[in-house]
C-alpha cells in the first residue's frame, strides 16, 4: 500500500476519490474542492488540507482520508477549548493540531473512504497509522476524527484514539404519507403547539418557494448568501464560508444543494439551506433580516419535515446542539469523535475526563428520549437502535 499526503484536493482525481466517498455530499470531491477554490478552506483560514490517500500495488485508490492542520478549534463542533486552554497553562502549544472532519459540518458520515469491505480494517489501519506519524512528525499535539459513521468507531481506538459521545436531534421518518401523519404520532399538546406555530406564519402572508441549486442564478444566490452572513453577524464574527462557495456548489453540486426561501409581499424575508441525498436531508444555515413569530421554526424545520415525508427521505439531521428541537419530534442521536494526545500524561487526563464525561452523555440521551412529544403509544416503538 502506498499512502500519499496531498495538500489540495486538486492533486487526487475526483472520479477516483468519489467513488470512495459513495452518496455523502460532505466528502464528496466537489464538496471539498469547492471550500478550497472559495478560500473558505487555507492555511490563512486555519484549515490547510492534508489529505490523504491510499493506493494498491496497481496505482488505484483503494482508500482516502479528509483531513487538515489546523491552527484553532472554530467550525468544527466538537469542543476541546478547555483541552486547549489547560495545554497552555501548562506550557505547551496546543496548536496546531491534525482534524480529519468536513469544515464547518458537524455532520455525521464516513471518513474513512474505502472501496472495499473486505480490505475496510487493512487500508483504514493505514490511513490512521499515517495519521498518527504525521502527528508524532510534525510534534502537533494531538490528532482528531470528528462525527465519523458508527461503523468506524471501533477502528480509531485500536491505534490509539479516545473516543467521545455527544448528543444531536434528528428527525426519523417511520414511514408517514403525510405531515398529518407525522402530527398523529405527537401528544395531543405539543400536536397543538406545532400546528399554531405554522398558522401564525401562514396567517402572516408568508410563502415558501425550494429552489434546487441549479434554479439559484446570481441574483438568488447573492440573496441566500445576505441572510447566511446576516446569521453570522448577528454573533458578532464573520461567516466561515465565502459567497463563491455557495456559488460553486450550486454549479457543481446542483441536485445536492437546496434553498427554501420565505417570501412576504413577493420579497424574501428568510431563508433555509439544505443538502441532500438519496436518504437524508441535513439542514445547514439559516437566516432572516427581521424576526417574525414561529417563522425559524417553519423555514428551519417543518418545511422541510414534509419535504423528507414527500420525497420519502429517511432521515432529517438538522446539524448541531438545540434542544428545542426534542419538542418537534428530532430524536436524541449519539454522535462521535475520535482523539489521538501525543502528551502520555495529558492523554491520561483526557481518558479520565472522556470516561466521566460519558456517564453523563448516556444519562443525558436517556432523560432526553423520555421528553419526547411522542404519545405513549408511539413514544417506544418510533426510536431507532441508535437513538438511546
Amino acid at each position: 500500500m502506498n499512502v500519499q499526503l496531498h495538500t489540495t484536493i486538486d492533486t487526487i482525481p475526483a472520479a477516483g476519490w468519489n467513488q470512495l466517498a459513495g452518496d455523502n455530499p460532505f466528502v464528496r470531491h466537489e464538496f471539498l474542492a469547492a471550500l478550497e477554490h472559495s478560500g473558505s478552506v487555507s492555511a490563512k483560514t486555519g484549515w490547510q488540507p492534508q489529505h490523504l490517500t491510499c493506493a494498491n500495488d496497481h496505482g488505484e485508490l483503494i482508500g482516502a482520508l479528509p483531513l487538515y492542520l489546523k491552527t484553532h478549534s472554530w467550525g468544527e463542533f466538537v469542543f476541546d477549548w478547555a483541552w486547549a486552554n489547560a495545554y497552555e497553562r501548562a506550557g505547551r502549544h496546543y496548536y496546531p493540531k491534525l482534524v480529519s472532519a468536513v469544515p464547518f459540518s458537524p455532520v455525521t458520515g464516513p471518513r474513512l473512504l474505502i472501496s472495499a469491505d473486505d480490505e475496510r480494517d487493512k487500508v483504514s489501519h493505514a490511513l490512521i497509522q499515517r495519521t498518527v506519524e504525521l502527528a508524532n512528525a510534525n510534534q502537533v499535539s494531538s490528532a482528531h476524527c470528528l462525527f465519523p459513521d458508527e461503523k468506524e468507531i471501533h477502528i480509531w481506538p485500536e491505534l490509539g484514539f479516545l473516543l467521545r459521545k455527544d448528543c444531536q436531534f434528528h428527525w426519523h421518518n417511520h414511514g408517514y404519507g403525510s405531515f398529518d401523519d407525522f402530527l398523529a404520532t405527537l401528544s395531543a399538546e405539543k400536536r397543538k403547539k406545532l400546528k399554531r406555530e405554522r398558522r401564525r406564519v401562514s396567517e402572516a402572508g408568508i410563502t415558501f418557494r425550494l429552489y434546487r441549486g441549479r434554479e439559484l442564478d446570481p441574483h438568488l444566490l447573492g440573496t441566500l448568501y445576505r441572510f447566511y452572513a446576516i446569521t453570522y453577524a448577528k454573533h458578532g464574527h464573520p461567516p466561515y464560508l465565502t459567497r463563491e462557495f455557495f456559488a460553486e456548489i450550486a454549479q457543481t453540486m446542483p441536485d445536492n444543494l437546496l434553498a427554501n426561501f420565505a417570501y412576504l409581499d413577493g420579497k424574501p424575508v428568510a431563508c433555509a439551506i439544505c443538502f441532500r441525498d438519496r436518504e437524508t436531508l441535513y439542514g445547514r444555515h439559516w437566516g432572516c433580516e427581521q424576526e417574525y413569530h414561529s417563522l425559524h421554526f417553519e423555514t428551519c424545520y417543518y418545511q422541510w419535515l414534509d419535504y423528507c415525508i414527500q420525497e420519502r427521505l429517511s432521515h432529517f439531521n438538522p446539524g448541531a446542539q438545540g434542544e428545542h428541537k426534542l419538542a418537534r419530534g428530532f430524536e436524541p442521536t449519539a454522535t462521535w469523535s475520535m482523539h489521538y494526545i501525543a502528551d502520555s500524561a495529558f492523554r491520561k487526563a483526557i481518558a479520565d475526563f472522556l470516561e466521566r464525561e460519558t456517564r453523563m452523555m448516556d444519562g443525558y440521551i436517556e432523560a432526553a428520549t423520555y421528553h419526547l412529544p411522542f404519545h405513549h403509544s408511539a413514544s417506544r416503538s418510533c426510536l431507532p437502535e441508535n437513538s438511546i
